[in-house]
């Protein structure tokens, strides 16, 4: 294994096989922008305290300049040895600057440099994540707003329910994306406070400036314990438990895309870009898109629940096993990132139909709770109620009839309260009726739906803070 430092306390090299499993260099190279963009504020810093010379500061800071050079331009030269960006950087930069590069590392550890340049990137991700979020909210938000008055069952155990608008459906989603975008606003905020500075736990042996070095990476804090410093993942575990949740909430739209788009249901058509032909059967258009939505959010909790098993009942302070926090936030990030650009793209370019969705949503069984309403309105109480309405539609069902083509001998074999009021009965089977009596805040009468819109643009407008 190649290193920095010309004398080890090892008599053996170490194996292969080890040099393999101890690597990260393979997956943490992404950190790069971060690593060298804490190592500048930390050389400044280190200057400034009178801990390197002015010009040793310098010579680092050219010398980091071209190290970053390379590395966004794709030509920086990795070498076998590099067990992770952090010593590839240091390697490198040992190499342009000369043994001045030696002094980079003064006042600080691996373990509190590696979790900074972590926060860093999770801090990042967390904004990146609202925006996605925000995208999405905002492409369902328009097609709410076109799509606010036309009617389409609701479903509970995915059978009819009640009438609801279709806008108020698709509502539903952007005020679960709402929550999932405060949730990165928690888990940003949780990156703000800096570890470096902690050592590899104890602290460092000079008199650094940890507050200069957090307000030029952009914290508002720092760890107030070096040993919970060097420790602690919590951040990113609030990075994935916000993405587990919200690719759950993904799940859920892709799975209702899967079911609208099918033959069956025929509610809508997918966007020929987010949809996928087949192999053997030319007719065919897949909603692989809208089914990758489903299986991708099991992956991310997975990685969540990886991470907790990492942390689980781990001795302070730091331990390799740590290492393994970054491929499942990794992953994680990936993974989130295609799923609202997919998500997004399916809800911009979903066309809906209106003709089928109406249809359905005509059906008078869903109206059926509207009917027991109307007979606690004229006095039954309502378990007594819907026991009547439920003979109705057995024996709307046993006669081959809807619920409208009942006799008022029928309705009165059940009850005489309904038979004496049959003209309310049938103005309360029409379709309008069933959706504009949800008059209750939140419901989906189009007035309250209308409010839902207005409330729905504050959000949107207001970010996170509602």
């Amino acid at each position: 294994m190649r290193t920095l430092t010309a004398v080890s306390r090892f008599h053996e090299p170490q194996h292969p096989d080890f040099q393999r499993l101890n690597s990260s260099i393979a997956f943490d190279r992404r950190l790069w922008p971060q690593d060298v963009a804490q190592s500048r504020a930390h050389v400044k810093m280190l200057a400034d305290r009178g801990i390197i010379a002015v010009g040793d500061r310098d010579a680092l800071l050219a010398g980091l300049d071209d190290v970053e050079a390379e590395l966004r331009e794709q030509r920086f030269p990795f070498a076998v040895g590099d067990e992770d960006i952090h010593m590839a950087i240091e390697r490198r930069l040992t190499e342009i600057a000369g043994p001045v590069g030696g002094r980079l590392h003064a006042a600080r550890s691996r373990n509190d440099q590696v979790v900074t340049d972590l926060a860093m990137y999770t801090r990042e991700r967390c904004v990146a994540a609202q925006e996605a979020i925000a995208a999405l909210m905002a492409a369902l938000l328009a097609r709410a707003q076109e799509h606010v008055d036309w009617p389409m069952p609701g479903y509970t155990h995915l059978q009819r329910a009640q009438p609801v608008y279709l806008g108020h459906h698709l509502l539903a989603y952007f005020w679960m994306l709402a929550r999932d975008r405060s949730r990165f606003a928690f888990a940003e905020s949780e990156c703000r406070r800096l570890p470096l500075g902690a050592g590899a736990l104890a602290g460092v042996n000079f008199d650094t400036d940890r507050r200069q070095v957090a307000s030029e990476l952009g914290f508002s804090d720092v760890v107030a314990n070096s040993i919970d410093a060097v420790s602690g993942r919590d951040f990113v575990l609030d990075f994935l438990s916000a993405a587990a949740t919200c690719a759950t909430h993904l799940s859920r739209l892709g799975s209702e895309l899967v079911l609208w788009s099918s033959a069956e249901f025929g509610f809508c058509e997918l966007p020929d870009a987010w949809s996928s032909g087949s192999s053997i059967m030319p007719q065919k258009k897949n909603p692989d898109a809208a089914e990758l939505l489903r299986a991708k959010a099991p992956r991310v909790v997975g990685h969540l629940s990886a991470l907790h098993g990492v942390m689980h009942a781990l001795p302070l302070t730091y331990n390799k096993d740590l290492q393994e926090d970054k491929e499942h936030l990794f992953d994680t990030v990936d993974t989130l990132d295609l799923e609202l650009a997919a998500a997004t793209g399916m809800i911009a370019g979903v066309r809906f139909d209106r003709a089928r969705l109406s249809e359905a949503a005509a059906d008078e069984m869903i109206a059926a709770t509207d009917i027991a309403d109307l007979l606690v309105r004229l006095d039954v109480p309502f378990r007594e109620a819907h026991g009547i309405v439920a003979g109705l539609v057995r024996t709307a069902l046993d006669a081959g009839q809807t619920l409208s083509q009942l006799t008022r001998e029928q309705l009165a074999a059940h009850s005489q309260v309904l038979a004496d009021h049959e003209g309310e009965y049938r103005s309360a089977l029409e379709q309008a009726s069933w959706l504009e009596s949800k008059v209750s805040e939140g419901g989906t009468s189009l007035a309250r739906v209308r409010e839902q819109l207005d409330l729905a643009r504050a959000e949107l407008e207001v970010g996170t803070g509602s």
